[in-house]
């Protein structure tokens, strides 16, 4: 049973919540004890509204989980966990975040109201409703950096905003693209798939794809970023996130995988070790070579 309640609450997929690190690299206090322990709180906050979200989706799929040749398995849909627990549950994860109100100033808790408002607003309409589905994806990545950002009181650049709006709106559009190869298309398992086809979210990956490059490049080279780190160097990390880019797209388009960012983030070693190697680089150009 524990390990249901570890899958019905998505542990794996607090990783995702890592971004909430992004303002704390960038604002050169990762060896911070204060910001690190802060920014490691707002991370327990972010994991906690995001298990809450996804056992309230999970909620209120069942019968459309049930279709589905791998949701099935899920805990609620399976049966293996019953509506009146995972109840108990969502109101646990509701409480515990609640509490951790007095820790945080009320702009960072207003960020993971937003989070939560959004999320369930997908639920129950939004990710019925082409492109916009995937804008409250993108959204809640978003979230993540402004409330790592508030939490220790740093300025985020535009453009690292933008490199995340971007990332994340490819993430969930290759996600779709999984989505509709697996379904044959007919958008049985996600009712939004009916409205995409492999030609269009192929042209939504490709623009989104060159965004995030464009972004984060132009973030690396930009005035205020060069002042900041007293160094030009950062441009060539830019060659760990084109590759990360076209490796995720090989694994989704080639590989069919996509469905699951996090599994690929945490099985495919190329990506492992690309992703080792950026945060390496970067460590060193900000912290020892600045």
């Amino acid at each position: 049973m524990l390990k249901q309640y570890i899958n019905l609450i998505r542990v794996s997929h607090w990783i995702k919540n890592s971004f909430v690190f992004v303002p704390l690299l960038f604002a050169e206090l990762l060896f911070d004890i204060p910001s690190f322990l802060n920014v490691t709180l707002a991370f327990l906050g972010f994991s906690l509204v995001t298990s809450l979200v996804y056992v309230f989706n999970d909620y209120m799929d069942i019968e459309a989980d049930r279709q589905h040749p791998k949701k099935k398995n899920r805990p609620l849909a399976s049966g293996a966990i019953s509506k009146t627990r995972a109840v108990i549950i969502m109101i646990i994860l509701g409480v515990g975040a609640l509490s951790l109100n007095f820790l945080f100033s009320a702009e960072f808790m207003l960020v993971l109201l937003a989070y939560v408002i959004v999320n369930i607003a997908y639920t129950l309409y939004f990710k019925t409703v082409v492109i916009v589905d995937l804008m409250c994806i993108a959204g809640g990545f978003m979230l993540r950096v402004l409330g790592g950002a508030l939490v220790i009181d740093v300025y985020v650049s535009s453009w690292l905003i933008l490199t995340t709006l971007f990332i994340s709106l490819f993430l969930a559009v290759m996600k779709r693209r999984s989505e509709l190869v697996s379904s044959g298309g007919a958008g049985s398992t996600r009712k939004v798939l009916k409205d995409y086809s492999i030609y269009f979210i192929d042209q939504i990956s490709a623009i989104s794809a060159a965004a995030v490059i464009l972004s984060y490049a132009v973030y690396t080279v930009s005035p205020r970023t060069i002042e900041h780190f007293h160094t030009e160097n950062l441009v060539y990390t830019t060659i760990f996130v084109v590759f990360g880019i076209f490796r995720y797209m090989f694994l989704v388009v080639k590989k069919s995988r996509g469905e699951n960012a996090v599994e690929i983030l945490i099985t495919d070693v190329p990506t492992l070790m690309n992703l080792f190697f950026y945060v390496a680089s970067v460590v060193y150009i900000i912290y020892l070579q600045a």
